[in-house]
């Protein structure tokens, strides 16, 4: 079973939307778990009316509600919810093609029994013009395929997330299902203080483990909300300089290109300008990347003048 997790705050209005893509789903065995993060909108009777008009016979709708705390305590709580082999992260205001499930499940079959591979990967696709997010597999690299049940063709790469990014060069915003006891081995940490946490710093760690089946296919229908996560994400590292100076610093000790290194490093000093007295817990980092402070200073006050 696939648990398909969806962490909400004030998207009430939204998930009719993304319900009904669930409903067209031709794979079957699923399950829908919300966490709805303190939401103060009409989110729960939304929902709530959700479940008394879905069919019995259908996935079932599992819905929670926490003090807001970010959108990574609620993946946290998620995976403690979750019953499937497989999780599925779809946000409010997205949908998944009617294949998406279908289409993973059965990748993800051959290689559920080795222990090496955390999950499966696919891409993002733009919703309103439905092309793949980014370039996909670039032309010259080595690939497999894999034969569906349909008798289409998949073309795959076995490896990490860093591998295929960062040293293959597969461009485009991916979409990780991952294996829920990998997830439950690699919890987001909880700052006091900070409601943000990149996802990258867990999917890097998890990385640093497990690799992924990557599918050269769309499996996932995004559309950015003007108020969302990624429209503010520079502001949201500037309130969690803890969390972001985090990522970026691990980042520095990964087995990746030096440019990724150097971009790693001028973001650490960019955001470490955001923390104050009261933050603790930013990590040391190499003498040597103290090369870039300048750099980080200058994006740091360039970050503070577009924030006015």
């Amino acid at each position: 079973m696939i648990t398909v997790f969806t962490p909400t705050y004030n998207r009430g209005k939204l998930l009719n939307r993304l319900y009904q893509s669930l409903r067209q789903q031709t794979h079957a065995d699923f399950e829908w778990i919300i966490i709805d993060d303190g939401s103060s909108d009409d989110t729960a009777s939304i929902v709530e009316r959700l479940q008394n008009n879905h069919e019995k016979t259908s996935f079932p709708i599992l819905y929670f509600k926490k003090e807001n705390g970010g959108k990574h305590t609620a993946i946290n709580m998620g995976v403690e919810k979750a019953q499937g082999e497989l999780f599925f992260i779809a946000d409010s205001d997205d949908t998944l093609p009617p294949a998406a499930l279908q289409l993973v499940a059965e990748v993800w079959d051959p290689i559920k029994k080795d222990v090496s591979f955390g999950g499966v990967c696919g891409f993002d696709g733009n919703m309103n013009g439905g092309r793949l997010i980014g370039s996909g597999f670039p032309d010259g690299i080595s690939f497999s395929t894999f034969r569906l049940s349909d008798d289409r063709c998949v073309d795959y790469i076995d490896g990490t997330t860093r591998q295929v990014r960062y040293n293959l060069g597969v461009d485009g915003d991916m979409k990780e299902v991952f294996r829920t006891s990998v997830l439950r081995e690699f919890p987001f940490p909880k700052i006091d203080g900070e409601r943000f946490c990149p996802e990258v710093l867990v999917w890097n760690r998890i990385a640093a483990r497990y690799k992924m089946r990557h599918i050269n296919q769309i499996i996932y229908w995004v559309e950015y909300q003007q108020d969302g996560i990624s429209a503010s994400i520079t502001q949201s590292r500037m309130s969690s300089p803890v969390a972001t100076t985090m990522t970026y610093a691990e980042m520095l000790d990964d087995d990746v290109a030096l440019k990724w290194k150097i971009r790693s490093a001028v973001n650490y000093w960019r955001f470490k300008y955001c923390a104050d007295k009261k933050s603790h817990g930013i990590p040391k980092i190499k003498w040597y990347w103290k090369l870039w402070q300048p750099a980080g200073l200058v994006m740091h006050l360039k970050d503070r003048r577009t924030a006015r």
